[in-house]
C-alpha cells in the first residue's frame, strides 16, 4: 500500500491521506478548489472545479495512474445553484472519461468551498 501526501495541514490535522493505492486500485479523498500554488480559494465553483481536478491529476499520477484510470466520482456542491455553473468544468475533465458518479448536494467544513471531488481509479 501507498499513501499519497499533499502535505496538507488538513492531512495532519484530520488524520488522512490525499490518496491511497492498493494493488490495482487508487482512492483520492475528497479535494476541494484551493489553489495549492497560492493557497487561494477562487470564488468560482468552476474555477474551483478545475482546482479540484488539478490536485486529483496530481496525487493519480503520483501513484502511477491517469485521469483516464478513473471509474467513480462523486462531486459535492454547497448548493444546487451552482450545478449549472459547476457542469462545463466537470464535463471538460470526466466528459471521455465518463466514470459512474454521483452528485450530492452538501454543506462543506468551510463557507468558501463550494464544491468537493472525490474519484476512485482502477487500472488491471
Amino acid at each position: 500500500m501507498k499513501r499519497i501526501s499533499t502535505g496538507s495541514e488538513f492531512e495532519k490535522t484530520l488524520g488522512y491521506s490525499r490518496a491511497v493505492v492498493k494493488g490495482d486500485w487508487c482512492f483520492v479523498s475528497g479535494v476541494t478548489g484551493y489553489d495549492y500554488a497560492t493557497m487561494t480559494m477562487p470564488g468560482n465553483v468552476a474555477v474551483q472545479a478545475r482546482n479540484c481536478f488539478e490536485t486529483i491529476r496530481k496525487a493519480l499520477a503520483e501513484g502511477g495512474f491517469a485521469m483516464e484510470d478513473i471509474v467513480r466520482v462523486q462531486y459535492t456542491l454547497t448548493d444546487a445553484a451552482l450545478v449549472d455553473a459547476a457542469t462545463p468544468a466537470l464535463g471538460a475533465a470526466m466528459g471521455e472519461i465518463r466514470p459512474a458518479a454521483t452528485l450530492v448536494i452538501a454543506g462543506l467544513i468551510k463557507p468558501e468551498m463550494l464544491i468537493e471531488i472525490e474519484v476512485t481509479a482502477f487500472k488491471g
